[in-house]
């Protein structure tokens, strides 16, 4: 970012120094360039800015003034000065100032528009995200800029609580200490993993076991291994997946699918620090760590029993969540520079707008899973060209997740009706009441249109 580039700017060191924990903040991301997706992502602290001009520049720069603050970045579609964003009773309003392609809100062009949690901005080729009440410790800097090739995989993130969550696995990545990482399927727990066993510096190797994978008669033999004649085909001796991680981790995924009878033998293991094979006579010494991953609620199948309640005591020593990609809105940019580092080469010419805008605006229900294999598809599929909306999977195209209803088609004059409603509903945060003042309506009309056209008040406040 100009001089600047690397580094981190403190916008917000006069007089909030004692404040002490995180608390929720007007937060703006510059998400995604889309000629340059590998340049990062950059989060800026709105709280105390009295305007923030935005506008085209040579290079990436931030610059604060007073309570005014000025970025700049090198989109050509930009125009020198395109908008400006500027506090309001309570909230934050854009206005296009002197932009020759508009400003775009929500995927509406505007002249001036009061943003709301989430609001996607585009100006010219360049895509931010505003957030209205983010969770952010007073010591954090004013400026955070990330890179793609910043940190190790799965450790990279502009999310603050994810962010405090990542810095005590840093701090414990090294010990002994077993861990257990909750969260939904494809939201990265294995990659996580990786990143753990590679901090910890044990010599041996990740073994990843898919728990849920392993058919149930044959569970121990496949962990625990087996010696030769154990059973009917046991030609050889086996020294099971538990040996193979010996001086290594042990990734135990979708561990809530592990059998009962299974749970019982893994825990003499953890207990003992020792594995006797299928067959054998003597326990053999191990020396692992374990790391176990599931997306199930083992609380609760530990209150029903389904789940060991001393097995997970030896798991649990320290407990992670990973969120949820539509949760890490403020990381899409990175996730997405990243992967088109590893899938196109250098000199790709990197997105179309309107392929920029669905990447951003797709709830991504599948998690980070689902975004590595759409942008693997678009690789195919554009080649050395910009990718386009056409590149990316019918999911991402029509904005509808796997599963969701089919949308009712509208004709344009419903259209519009509906752009009026969504479009107060924003400015009036969701409160129907209001919007049905705004737009002279009866309340009672107000809701029809809402059930009518599958909006959600609640979603705008």
């Amino acid at each position: 970012m100009g001089e600047s580039q690397g580094t981190t700017l403190s916008f917000h060191e006069d007089g909030k120094a004692g404040r002490v924990g995180p608390r929720p903040e007007p937060v703006l991301v510059l998400a995604l360039e889309c000629s340059r997706p590998r340049a990062g992502s950059v989060r800026y602290r709105l709280d105390g800015l009295s305007g923030v001009a935005l506008g085209r520049g040579v290079d990436r720069l931030a610059e604060r003034a007073g309570n005014e603050l000025t970025i700049r970045v090198p989109d050509k579609w930009m125009s020198s000065r395109h908008a400006r964003l500027e506090p309001s009773f309570g909230r934050w309003v854009l206005t296009d100032t002197e932009s020759k392609n508009g400003s775009i809100v929500d995927g509406h062009t505007t002249k001036r528009a009061v943003l709301t949690d989430g609001s996607l901005i585009e100006l010219g080729h360049t895509l931010f995200i505003f957030f209205e009440r983010l969770p952010i410790e007073a010591d954090a800097p004013g400026m955070l800029e990330l890179t793609p090739a910043e940190g190790p995989p799965g450790f990279t993130t502009l999310m603050p609580t994810w962010n405090t969550d990542l810095t005590r696995l840093r701090q414990i990545a090294s010990s002994e200490i077993p861990m257990l990482i909750e969260g939904e399927s494809g939201a990265g727990k294995e990659v996580l993993a990786r990143s753990i066993h590679g901090q910890s510096g044990r010599p041996g190797a990740f073994v990843p076991v898919n728990c849920g994978a392993l058919p149930e008669n044959l569970v121990e033999s496949e962990l625990f291994g087996y010696k030769k004649g154990a059973f009917s085909g046991a030609q050889t001796d086996h020294p099971g997946l538990v040996r193979a991680a010996d001086g290594g981790t042990l990734f135990l995924d979708e561990i809530g699918d592990l059998p009962p009878s299974s749970q019982a033998a893994l825990l003499r293991v953890l207990q003992e620090r020792e594995v006797m094979p299928v067959g054998g006579t003597r326990a053999v010494a191990i020396d692992l760590r374990v790391v176990a991953a599931t997306h199930r609620d083992l609380d609760d199948m530990v209150a029903d029993g389904s789940f060991r309640h001393d097995l997970f005591a030896r798991l649990a020593g320290f407990r992670v969540t990973v969120p949820t990609l539509a949760e890490r809105r403020t990381d899409l940019g990175i996730l997405i520079g990243t992967f088109h580092t590893r899938l196109f080469p250098e000199d790709h010419p990197g997105f179309d707008i309107d392929a920029a805008r669905l990447l951003l605006r797709y709830p991504w229900p599948l998690n980070v899973r689902e975004l590595e294999q759409a942008l693997a598809t678009a690789q195919v599929l554009a080649g050395a060209e910009p990718i386009r909306p056409e590149h990316l999977p019918d999911t991402v195209r029509t904005g509808r997740p796997p599963g969701a209803p089919r949308p009712v088609v509208l004709n344009e004059t419903d259209q519009k009706v509906r752009d009026q409603v969504v479009a107060a509903l924003r400015e009036h945060q969701g409160n129907v009441s209001a919007v049905a003042r705004a737009l002279d309506k009866d309340r009672k009309q107000i809701q029809r249109w809402i059930k009518r056209f599958g909006l959600d008040p609640g979603s705008y406040r």
